[in-house]
């Protein structure tokens, strides 16, 4: 019998199967390594340092073979990792986060993306630290490099609240001053909030230079609206439920949710963030492989 690919592993329905989330991101990030040979972000978190002679053993792929052809000798490229530049993980548990039409809520991935992102980062001994946050900061672990510290990690995003309002303008001017170091703020959310405020905490970072990957999640049945029937809409964050004819309400919503994320869109283009639009289907190497895009650009400024 054929072996199983770990790439299946980067489902979210196969993942969300398995209980310990410790597993979890293991298998995600074992998954997305087994297709790194393929990436162009392949030794993303280091930078070239020196040449030394070659030595039966050493991995051919890192031979210089302009040098080669300069000397007839072989040389290798040696590196150095560059581990200056802290990630801190921001977190939704609004209740909104708590909408899943596939058995995969906005949480349960978001989640998972955390909890990859936080195990790949700690493999590379980074530092990361990660907060839960509706309209306030509910939970908070500092940044560290350790080993030990992914557990830390994974039991603050295993005891969400996901019953409050979200406020994210209020949490972004707070990590703003926060955090006094340059670091990469990661935010994981599915930014129902006011575009104004969530605008001026994104600026706030910018002027604190902190690098920022925004990871927009969304269901699906929030990105294509598919009711047909009278429908029954459940309010979250304090909203009334609605019971109404999706029909007639389907192409403006529609309208109103580009506009919503074409200023979004623009907002992190004008300050240099990048926003990564998540689907709560999409396999999850999609969230990493934007994460290691923005470390590599990181390091090369």
């Amino acid at each position: 019998m054929a072996a199983e690919s770990p790439s299946k592993y980067l489902d979210p329905k196969v993942l969300n199967g398995i209980s310990r989330l410790e597993i979890k991101a293991r298998l995600i990030v074992e998954g997305f390594i087994s297709g790194l040979h393929r990436s162009p972000y392949h030794g993303f978190s280091i930078e070239f340092a020196e040449h030394r002679e070659y030595v039966p053993g050493d991995d051919v792929r890192h031979i210089d073979w302009k040098v080669f052809g300069r000397s007839d000798r072989f040389y290798i490229k040696q590196y150095e990792e560059e581990t200056n530049l802290s990630t801190h993980i921001l977190l939704d548990s609004s209740e909104s986060m708590s909408y899943g039409s596939d058995g995969v809520s906005k949480f349960d991935y978001g989640v998972m993306v955390a909890a990859s992102l936080s195990y790949l980062l700690l493999r590379q001994q980074d530092a990361v630290g990660m907060a839960l946050f509706d309209e306030k900061v509910c939970d908070m672990v500092g940044a560290r490099s350790t080993g030990s510290h992914l557990q830390t990690l994974l039991e603050l995003a295993e005891n969400p609240g996901l019953k409050e309002k979200t406020d994210l303008g209020v949490i972004l001017h707070e990590f703003a001053g926060r955090i006094h170091r340059r670091g990469l703020i990661v935010i994981i959310s599915d930014m129902l909030d006011d575009i104004e405020h969530i605008e001026r905490g994104l600026k706030h970072l910018r002027y604190c230079n902190h690098e920022v990957i925004l990871f927009h999640l969304l269901d699906s049945d929030e990105r294509t609206f598919p009711f047909q029937n009278m429908t029954m809409f459940e309010g979250l964050e304090g909203m009334e439920e609605v019971l109404a004819n999706p029909r007639l309400l389907k192409e403006a919503y529609l309208e109103e949710l580009e506009k919503f994320l074409s200023r979004l869109r623009r907002v992190c283009r004008n300050n240099r963030f990048d926003y990564v639009p998540l689907d709560t289907s999409d396999p999850l190497d999609v969230a990493l492989s934007s994460y290691l895009a923005k470390r590599a650009g990181s390091l090369r400024r």
